[in-house]
C-alpha cells in the first residue's frame, strides 16, 4: 500500500477540532495526557482571534474512496515568532510538530518542517527553534538528519502555576495591559 498524498497548508478555522485533537494526541505520545488543558475554543481564539500570534500549518490527506469523511488533519506544526536581539531579527518557535503515527515515515513531518524553514528565508527570520524530550529518540533522529543541533548549553526553565501566581505582583485594574 503506498503512503497518502498529503497537502500541506496555512490552518482554517473549520480545522480547530482536529488541530486540537492532534495536540491531545500529542500530549498522550509524550506520556502527559492531563497536562493538555487548552480546549478547541481557546485554540480558536489563540489562531484566529482578533490578533493571533500563534500560527499553525497542517498535513492534510484526502479520504480513501468510500470513506464518509472529508479530508483529515493527520500532522500539525504550531508555532509563534520569537526575537533575538543579539541578530535583531525574528525567528520562528515550532511549539508542536506531531504526525499521526499510521502517517509517519510518509515525509509528512519533513514537509511542515521544510515549510517552517521556507517561511524563514522567505521573511528574514534567522533562527528556527524547538524543544525536544531527551527520551524521544526517533524524533532527535529525525531532527538530526536534517541539520539540526541541540543546544545543550542552555537549560529551559518554566514558571507555571502556583509558583507563577505568588511571583506575580498584584494585579493593578487602573494600570495598562501589556498585548
Amino acid at each position: 500500500m503506498s503512503a497518502p498524498a498529503f497537502t500541506i497548508r496555512e490552518a482554517r478555522a473549520g480545522d480547530v477540532e482536529q488541530i486540537h485533537q492532534r495536540i491531545l494526541d500529542l500530549a498522550a505520545y509524550e506520556r502527559e495526557p492531563d497536562a493538555a488543558t487548552g480546549t478547541a475554543e481557546d485554540i480558536r481564539a489563540a489562531l484566529f482571534g482578533d490578533d493571533p500570534a500563534v500560527f499553525c500549518h497542517v498535513a492534510e490527506v484526502e479520504p480513501s474512496e468510500g470513506a464518509d469523511s472529508g479530508p483529515r488533519i493527520a500532522g500539525i506544526a504550531l508555532w509563534f515568532l520569537t526575537y533575538s536581539t543579539w541578530e535583531a531579527r525574528h525567528g520562528i518557535w515550532l511549539e508542536d510538530l506531531f504526525v499521526v503515527p499510521e502517517n509517519r515515515g510518509t515525509g509528512m513531518g519533513l514537509a511542515l518542517l521544510r515549510t517552517l524553514a521556507g517561511i524563514c528565508r522567505e521573511r528574514g527570520y534567522r533562527r528556527l527553534e524547538w524543544c525536544v524530550l531527551d527520551w524521544n529518540e526517533p524524533s532527535i533522529r529525525f531532527y538530526e538528519s536534517v541539520g539540526a543541533r541541540p543546544q545543550s548549553d542552555w537549560t529551559t526553565y518554566r514558571l507555571t502555576g502556583e509558583a507563577l501566581a505568588s511571583f506575580a505582583p498584584a494585579a493593578d485594574p487602573s494600570a495598562p495591559r501589556a498585548r
